[in-house]
């Protein structure tokens, strides 16, 4: 598996320094960005890891990275050169799946990337199925509301209710939630 990974940042020295440490592994492809912003420069080279660096606040970086990640998600290394809190936590909330504070040395950037990349993926595995539970919460909702409309408006008890919305979606060919959120809506 071949993994394709951007350089973006400012320090052409960082830039290097990570080329050097992740040059041994033949199954990787390195991309450095150009001038042009980082949006673009993700959306050209259409990367599988992206390592920044950072070298000083920078929210106009910060809200590139923010905007890649809700736009064109994908694990995200940064690197600065100072340790700074209120830095770190922006840049998690902004999407970032792995923040190092380097100093002089760069440490091997081989084991960083692959906890980048396992943690993104745990991520998203995670916003998944946060979606589909809310999905599945919201669903039983409009079944709930569905019944109680039905047993209002026709006298019909719970089981009764329920039993004509799956007798419906049968027929349709349709979910019972469907069902459910057209009667919750129209009435019928």
């Amino acid at each position: 598996m071949s993994l394709r990974v951007l350089l973006a940042g400012s320090d052409p020295h960082l830039a290097d320094a990570v080329a050097v440490s992740l040059s041994p592994l033949a199954d990787i492809e390195l991309v450095r960005a150009g001038d042009e912003g980082l949006v673009e420069a993700v959306a050209a080279s259409a990367p599988d890891v992206i390592i920044v660096d950072l070298t000083r606040p920078d929210r106009a970086r910060l809200d590139a990275i923010r905007r890649v990640a809700h736009e064109q998600p994908r694990p995200i290394v940064l690197f600065v050169d100072a340790d700074d809190p209120a830095l770190m936590e922006a840049a998690i909330a902004a999407g970032v799946s792995s923040y190092n504070v380097v100093g002089a040395a760069l440490p091997d950037v081989k084991p960083i990337v692959r906890a980048a990349i396992a943690l993104f993926q745990r991520r998203r595995l995670v916003e998944v199925e946060l979606a589909a539970a809310r999905t599945l919460l919201a669903e039983g909702a409009d079944i709930g509301k569905a019944k109680a409309r039905l047993m209002r408006d026709r006298h019909l008890d719970e089981p009764e209710a329920y039993r004509l919305m799956r007798r419906r979606a049968m027929n349709e060919g349709r979910r019972i939630a469907d069902i459910a959120r057209e009667i919750v809506e129209t009435g019928e």
